[in-house]
């Protein structure tokens, strides 16, 4: 019987060749031999809600991990719809990588709360292996904690702080990463209010660490920064800056020549052409906090035959858009934001539409993500994404209120369209307004959606009667959010218990009520459920001038699958769920 089985000789060779994370679940529930092994020899984990384990589970585990990927507050944080003490901290994570994880090179933390005292103690345990670290959205930290990783980790590749909540005490932090490494790669504080830097010390690591190939900055001025792309001449990738000169200054400005990824910002109609002499070797393109009118990026993306990536405003207008299908046939990623919202960012003629995204179809057929504010929208361009956008895998629309009328609702035929068509779809966010989605519809997003493992539904069906038929389908599902919804607990518990691979609920706004009783009916072991109430949230006037208003927020449900039990450091403003009958967890 023995002889049956593979060698683990074979196995160990075998094991290695194994990455997905879901061929290695797979494996692991093969045997136990396999279990151990698998154990033994797991080399990246991404953990998508920091309470769904605890560190000494991870670290008896797996305890070899050279790479960890953590995500704390829900994704609704990035949209100001969590408050900042909901959770998330990384204190009980770091203690334990500090003590027992001697593999541990790799280091990212998204959505969480890092104090000072924790970039501290990792600097100090792991700073000499510590290859990559990346504080992702986060907040709760100084440039006092960044000073500690400039200092102990010298060889340090990736610095990421991008989106990060960072308070600005000085620049030290950068003179000692500056001082102290020679093999830095990547380094990232872009849009962040780290403003203190001086060029001298950017000068200074271009100039030691000639691997640089990736930098994204905070606000500062390009003329000071003539020195740096002088010496940075592996540079690949830049991103940040703004322009407060004449406009004739900036001829001064020579970009290193492997440059391919760039993003500008504040750069204006009359700085625009120090890209034009290698436009067409960029690959990708940020202009989302770029002041150019629709004409400009007509103009600009002309020039950009290669490129890859894309980020705008919908300032671009269905004329850039149509411009973009026709001068970029490789792109492969697409993101529009709203630009209304912006001060000195709105152009009136800048309107995404049903013409722009037909045009996007059927012009760059090598597109796999889209992520799209539009103004208005019709099943025909939901039906021509489907027709000719096979490599899709990540779709997302949201509907504005910009426009009184919209040309075609419901969107129930282009919905069934799109997902049918698409068949590599794994993600998918549709946030529409009312009426833009009957319960047919819903349903239709059920049964079309087999390999769709994300979803994020906006203001879509009609009943109870919808969402039921929804939870039918989506076999793949395993993250649901919902806004703006007509439905009952009891209808969001059934649907829970349908939908098979679901592991994490978030909804805000549904037919809430006072104790949230019926919710319950999602309870089973190691389900846990937290409310958060309705609240009143105070938002200061637009011009600084007006009264401050009170925003009413509605309740939010947050339900996921826990190894870990309960967790103990809810704030005042979480309700746990947890009714006496629940069989109790097993730790």
């Amino acid at each position: 019987m023995a002889n049956r089985g593979m060698s683990d000789e074979v196995l160990n060779c075998v094991m290695p060749y194994i990455d997905d994370p879901k061929d290695r679940d797979a494996v692991s529930l093969v045997c136990r031999r396999w279990y151990d092994l698998d154990a033994l020899t797991r080399k990246h984990i991404t953990i998508a809600l920091c309470y769904t384990t605890s560190p000494d589970r991870l670290r008896r585990r797996f305890p070899h991990l050279e790479s960890l990927r953590l995500k704390g507050k829900p994704r609704a944080a990035m949209f100001n719809l969590i408050m900042e003490d909901w959770g998330g901290y990384v204190t009980p994570w770091v203690k334990e990588i500090a003590e027992y994880f001697d593999c541990l090179k790799v280091l990212h933390f998204r959505r969480m709360i890092v104090k000072d005292s924790d970039l501290e103690l990792l600097a100090k345990a792991r700073g000499r292996v510590l290859l990559v670290l990346k504080l992702d959205k986060c907040s709760g930290f100084s440039t006092d904690g960044l000073l500690h990783v400039g200092r102990s980790c010298r060889n340090l590749r990736t610095l990421f702080l991008e989106e990060s909540q960072i308070v600005d005490k000085d620049g030290e932090w950068l003179h000692e990463l500056a001082l102290n490494n020679t093999v830095l790669e990547t380094l990232n504080f872009y849009m962040t209010e780290l403003a203190k830097v001086r060029f001298e010390d950017l000068e200074l690591i271009a100039r030691n660490c000639q691997s640089l190939i990736s930098m994204k900055i905070s606000d500062y001025e390009v003329l000071d920064l003539v020195g740096f792309f002088r010496a940075a001449s592996a540079l690949e990738e830049f991103a940040g800056g703004s322009f407060s000169e004449q406009p004739e200054n900036y001829s001064a400005v020579t970009f290193p020549r492997r440059l391919c990824c760039l993003g500008l910002n504040y750069m204006g109609k009359n700085e625009m052409p120090i890209m034009f002499p290698f436009a067409s070797l960029l690959k990708k393109l940020d202009l989302l906090y770029c002041l150019l009118d629709t004409e400009d990026h007509c103009l600009l993306i002309q020039k950009c035959p290669n490129l890859e990536v894309l980020e705008a405003r919908n300032v671009i207008g269905d004329r850039g858009l149509e411009v973009l299908a026709q001068s970029c046939k490789k792109l492969r990623r697409l993101r529009i934001e709203r630009g209304e919202d912006e001060q000195e960012m709105e152009d009136e003629e800048g309107v995404v539409s049903q013409r722009g995204l037909m045009a996007l179809a059927r012009g760059c057929l090598e597109i796999e993500y889209v992520a799209i504010y539009v103004s208005d929208i019709t099943n025909a361009a939901l039906e021509c994404i489907g027709t000719h956008s096979k490599n899709l895998c990540d779709f997302r629309l949201v509907l504005l209120e910009r426009e009184e009328r919209i040309t075609d609702l419901p969107l129930d035929n282009g919905v069934r369209a799109l997902l049918r068509g698409c068949q590599k779809l794994r993600r998918f966010a549709l946030y529409l307004r009312s009426g833009g989605l009957t319960d047919v519809g819903l349903s239709y997003i059920g049964q079309y959606s087999p390999n769709v493992r994300w979803m994020l539904l906006g203001y879509v069906g009609e009943s109870d009667a919808g969402l039921l038929a929804f939870s039918r389908g989506c076999p793949s599902l395993q993250k649901l959010e919902m806004r703006g919804c007509c439905f009952s607990e009891r209808a969001l518990a059934f649907a829970v218990m349908q939908l098979t691979s679901l592991r994490y609920l978030w909804v805000q706004g549904y037919r809430a009520s006072e104790t949230g009783r019926d919710l319950l009916g999602m309870a089973r072991p190691f389900w846990n459920i937290e409310l958060i109430p309705s609240r009143g949230v105070i938002i200061d006037a637009p011009d600084g001038d007006g009264e401050a208003v009170v925003i009413e927020h509605p309740a939010h449900i947050l339900a996921y699958y826990s190894l870990a039990g309960p967790r103990t450091d809810f704030p005042s403003t979480v309700i746990p769920l947890e009714p006496a009958s629940c069989p109790c967890r097993t730790v």
